[in-house]
């Protein structure tokens, strides 16, 4: 299922909290002064004694937050990702991933389209490439809003730290509401033929199923993943699907090194599979200020190029 329809993974994700907190009270949230960027507002209203308010402080967010998990509560913390990732690294290794402590983490603004309305200090291209090296740390990249609940739901109940990836605010709504989330199982999101396979995870994914539907009619048949879960990564679902196409697309979100593209690599490198490959996302650059749909025109993940990208390869030329 693939829709026009546009939605909010931010306020999924937080509605997911709240849902979960009405249900269990040692389900906490704890804000960087980001209440208002998180559309959490409903937790503020619903119930405040649980929100926990420590200002423009992303690191004391994330260490008080180890904290509250070592008491047994079951904190999220939810702000921009790049801050997460970046400005308070140091507290997410030693103080999630060292004591392996219950901290689940929403990163907002997850790739190019921060620069639409913040700029390129508020995009995030880096932070996938960051946790994947974080010993322990759960990693999910949901491609829409009830993906993002499902995911949201279904890592509070997981030991340890987390992480989940979401966008601006504004998101394709891509699967029905009884589509399955299975964390840490690749999901096929479409499946046309074997010329190629196209691994992807994120709000991008919309524009590889379109490429797949633009490639259907000319008669080049390919399978489409979903790669949510980027960390426990399904190892053997990524592998036997990529035994079974003649070639290996990547799209992500990212710069290409460290994030989906490169875990893609290693299993192929790891299984000794040497199909082509080639990783579509931000070739190593910083992003640019901008549209977030233009800007991943721009950056080579337009429908457009990614279906261009396949053909080459399927036709044997260099993409």
């Amino acid at each position: 299922m693939s829709t026009n329809s546009i939605a909010s993974t931010r306020e999924a994700a937080a509605d997911a909290i709240l849902e979960a907190a009405l249900k269990d009270p040692k389900v906490v949230f704890v804000s960087a002064d980001s209440v208002k960027a998180a559309r959490a507002t409903k937790i503020a209203a619903t119930i405040p004694e649980r929100l926990f308010e420590v200002g423009i402080a992303e690191q004391t967010a994330v260490a008080f937050a180890a904290g509250l998990a070592s008491c047994g509560y079951k904190p999220f913390v939810m702000t921009y990702a790049n801050f997460i990732t970046m400005r308070a690294c140091e507290q997410v290794r030693n103080y999630t991933g060292y004591t392996h402590l219950g901290v689940k983490m929403i990163g907002l603004n997850g790739g190019v389209h921060g620069g639409e309305r913040e700029g390129v200090t508020h995009q995030s291209i880096e932070d996938l490439a960051i946790l994947r090296a974080v010993p322990g740390m759960d990693i999910v990249v949901p491609a829409d809003p009830g993906q993002t609940r499902k995911a949201t739901l279904a890592l509070l109940e997981r030991p340890g730290p987390g992480y989940i990836r979401v966008g601006c605010g504004r998101e394709p709504v891509l699967f029905a509401d009884d589509e399955p989330f299975v964390f840490d199982k690749v999901h096929v999101a479409a499946d046309k033929g074997t010329a190629a396979v196209v691994f992807a995870a994120g709000p991008v994914l919309r524009n590889v199923l379109a490429a797949a539907e633009a490639l259907a009619k000319d008669g080049i048949g390919i399978t489409v993943v979903d790669l949510h879960t980027l960390k426990p990564l399904d190892s053997a679902g990524v592998a036997a699907l990529i035994a079974a196409c003649g070639a290996v697309v990547t799209v992500e979100d990212h710069n290409i090194i460290g994030g989906l593209g490169s875990a893609v690599a290693e299993v192929m490198a790891e299984n000794g599979l040497g199909k082509k490959l080639v990783r579509l996302g931000l070739q190593d650059e910083f992003g640019v200020s901008g549209e977030g749909n233009a800007l991943l025109d721009h950056f080579g993940m337009s429908a457009d190029n990614i279906a261009a990208t396949v053909r080459r390869l399927v036709a044997g030329r260099s993409a």
